[in-house]
């Protein structure tokens, strides 16, 4: 078999052609000349740990320099170098929301990230935090949306968005991914009930957690009652005559749930923000209202799933 040729570029006596364009395409990308080859690229980018350089490749991947533009992969970069305190990543984070290039514009959550930005003395973030006005609010929650409806995490990976399998029946949602550690008679009544409901066990624990923390005796200021925080409009609609009773309550709860997933096809963080804030106040908003507390509650029990 002919061996291969030599190339006689000073500097590079003896080495192949393939050899040699390895070398120099490995270069041109440390040195930022050259596309990425392929997606496991942008998966060694990502394992970096320096902030400066992560958010260098964000803004690479955000605007198609040299690469595939790539937005969810610009958010991954970003969110890994803001979470270690990058002040130009917490900027591009809220501009990309202020400007709905990841779905729907989020003026709130633009404000979160721009704030942090303007705490590091970031003028761009100050200028952007003043053109949102009032209605640029901050979320106390800074997270990184994917336009998938998935989330980033703070080294870049990827939380997938918790989804039903559709209306009717099946195991839903399929990404709960969590056992909830309870125990106890409640805990054993809602895995008994909740077949019955086509619920998951783990979904209706965390929400009895988040309502009343397993107290069946528990009353709100609204007069919501009970482990499962029922308002006694919701009681009578789902036929709960003794709401103290802890296996009707349960079953109001779980009824009322599943009429939530039907309602919201099967979209779990509407499901949540309509059980604590009522359906109208979701149909109201065209999703999650803006309510700090309703998106603390679905963010808690989202995150005690998965």
């Amino acid at each position: 078999m002919r061996s291969a040729p030599v190339v006689s570029r000073p500097g590079l006596k003896g080495l192949s052609p393939r050899a040699v364009t390895a070398g120099l395409l490995l270069a041109a990308v440390t040195a930022g000349h050259a596309p990425l080859a392929a997606a496991a690229s942008f998966e060694s980018v990502v394992k970096g740990q320096n902030p400066r350089e992560l958010s260098r490749w964000g803004r690479r991947f955000e605007h198609g320099e040299g690469v595939d533009r790539n937005i969810d992969h610009a958010i991954r970069l970003y969110c890994k170098a803001a979470a270690r305190g990058d002040a130009a990543a917490q900027y591009h984070l809220g501009w990309i929301y202020a400007m709905g290039r990841a779905g729907e514009r989020d003026d709130a959550l633009a404000a979160a990230w721009l704030h942090r930005a303007a705490q590091q003395g970031d003028a761009h973030a100050k200028r952007m935090l003043a053109r949102l006005g009032p209605q640029g609010k901050p979320r106390q929650d800074a997270v990184c949306l994917l336009s998938n409806g998935g989330r980033a995490d703070a080294d870049g990976g990827v939380v997938q968005p918790l989804r039903s399998l559709g209306g009717g029946g099946g195991t839903w949602p399929v990404a709960i991914t969590r056992e909830h550690p309870a125990r106890g008679r409640v805990a054993q009544m809602v895995r008994r009930l909740a077949p019955e409901y086509r619920l998951n066990a783990n979904l209706v624990l965390a929400v009895i957690e988040a309502e009343s923390n397993f107290d069946p005796r528990a009353r709100s200021p609204k007069n919501a009652q009970g482990l499962m925080q029922l308002i006694p409009a919701t009681a009578e609609r789902f036929g709960v005559h003794d709401v103290w009773d802890a296996e009707q309550n349960i079953r109001g709860g779980m009824a009322y749930l599943r009429w939530l997933i039907g309602h919201f096809d099967g979209d779990l963080p509407l499901v949540l923000a309509a059980y604590n804030a009522g359906e109208g106040a979701v149909e109201r908003h065209g999703g999650i209202p803006p309510y700090a507390e309703t998106q603390r509650y679905v963010a808690r029990i989202i995150e005690r799933l998965n």
